[in-house]
């Protein structure tokens, strides 16, 4: 277990499709465990393993108080749409709206090897889908309809903060 650095873009891992994981190991444990302690550091509510240099169909997302772990994640229905605004480890001080669906239903394995189905919606679905997207090659910037200024985002922790 270890803090690693983030990738940053353009780097060449961030934009090319993952490997699917063969075998779930003690490589992969300890890779899920890194993701862990590298998203907590970096404050990050996911992040996957090409945002580590590593080019694996693994990912990890928050969900309130626990964690989700992806081992070769599959998207089986997505529904909705709704446009909000995204940021990425890989892209410090970037920020954008995306559109993405609201509901998505998904197939992975943990870190036991056990298959499980999970749904998800508005913000954990955002999420699930953006490291989806990382273990394809698909960066957050190409899907942005437009890119938020700083005053825009100290506008919107405002009102957050005044709620």
């Amino acid at each position: 277990m270890a803090i690693k650095e983030v990738v940053k873009a353009p780097a060449k891992v961030l934009s090319s499709k993952t490997k699917e994981v063969d075998v779930i190991d003690e490589k992969i444990i300890e890779l899920l465990d890194d993701l862990y302690d590298t998203m907590v550091e970096y404050d990050g509510v996911g992040i996957a393993a090409p945002q580590i240099g590593v080019s694996l169909r693994v990912a990890i997302v928050e969900l309130g108080e626990d964690i989700l772990e992806m081992i070769n994640p599959v998207v089986l229905e997505t529904r909705g749409e709704a446009e909000d605004v995204e940021g990425c480890l890989s892209f410090p001080d970037l920020f954008g709206m995306v559109k993405r669906p609201t509901y998505v239903k998904i197939e992975a394995a943990d870190r036991e090897g056990r298959i499980y189905e999970l749904e998800a919606e508005e913000f954990e679905a955002r999420c699930i889908l953006h490291e989806i997207d990382h273990l394809d090659g698909v960066l957050f910037d190409s899907k942005m309809t437009r890119i938020l200024t700083q005053e825009e985002l100290d506008e919107m922790y405002a009102d957050v903060e005044e709620e």
